[in-house]
């Protein structure tokens, strides 16, 4: 059992990048972890044999039943589950069309419905003890879009429409959920065994098609993120007493959400008079900073 001041995360995709690094600076800031994987071993083979603090299992977020067993396990192993890293996922950077819809829904089942699975499963444990934090580990590529991005920035946006929601539902049980949203680290997503491109060619598409790759391939290994200290920031993070609902890791992804800003504002300004020109005759004033939902 975990002591009593120490915190219990559940961390997916652990045996690798970012989801390592986070495991790893979670243990040692002294909590104890629940670490996962699609393969146990892959995860004993880093951190070494189960312990106090330690609890590996074998984890195939796209499966329900497997969700279910291993939050229970965990909860049976240390009796609660206080932070939540929903980081299993991968990407695929292909051209729409060079795509297929079996590529759309496998990207899906990972990267948006594994993360509803364990979120969905691990919630009732944070409501009963009125507390817990949940980091669901988007993208720079969640709120910025661009060519080769179409089924990952999609699954990406998706995560953080449901994080924002989210966020708003939970809030009331003590919970907290934040967007992480990573710029390029170095790990090894664009690596040929995780990332994954078009699944045919079209002729129109070759001369960017190539380019976009490499592109990416020059990054590889080569991304000015360090895992580690993102590992070191989601700590810090969850000892906030009001973290954020939406984080951006890195000097790049600082840049980009601040590009993504000014295009938002430029665009929503050029528009402004055609936006308005759309109201009724019914007279809705939201108040300043309210949603159009409630």
């Amino acid at each position: 059992m975990s002591s009593p001041s120490s915190r219990v995360w559940f961390v997916t995709g652990a045996s690798r990048g970012l989801g390592t690094a986070i495991a790893q600076a979670a243990l040692d800031a002294g909590d104890s972890v629940v670490i996962t994987a699609r393969r146990r071993e892959a995860v004993t083979e880093i951190f070494g044999p189960d312990d106090d603090r330690r609890f590996s299992l074998s984890l195939d977020v796209t499966r329900q039943d497997q969700v279910e067993a291993a939050v229970q396990a965990a909860l049976t192993r240390f009796g609660r589950i206080d932070v939540l890293v929903n980081n299993a996922g991968y990407g695929h950077l292909g051209l729409f069309e060079e795509s297929t819809a079996q590529d759309a829904q496998v990207q899906y089942d990972t990267n948006v419905f594994g993360l509803m699975h364990v979120t969905r499963a691990v919630l009732p444990a944070m409501r009963a003890q009125r507390s817990g934090r949940i980091f669901n580990i988007s993208s720079v590529g969640g709120i910025v879009g661009g060519p080769s991005g179409a089924l990952y920035c999609a699954s990406k946006f998706a995560v953080e429409g449901f994080t924002e929601s989210l966020a708003g539902e939970v809030a009331g049980f003590g919970i907290h959920a934040t967007i992480v949203e990573p710029g390029f680290f170095r790990t090894d997503f664009l690596e040929p065994t995780s990332v994954r491109h078009g699944s045919f060619a079209i002729d129109d598409y070759a001369a960017v098609s190539a380019q976009l790759k490499a592109f990416y391939d020059s990054r590889s290994r080569n991304q000015a993120g360090d895992p580690a200290r993102l590992g070191q920031a989601l700590v810090a993070l969850a000892d906030a007493e009001k973290p954020p609902v939406r984080w951006a890791a890195g000097t790049d992804a600082i840049a980009m959400v601040e590009g993504k800003i000014a295009s938002l504002q430029a665009e929503l300004e050029t528009w402004r008079a055609l936006s308005l020109s759309t109201d009724g005759d019914f007279d809705f004033r939201p108040e300043a900073g309210q949603s159009a939902w409630g």
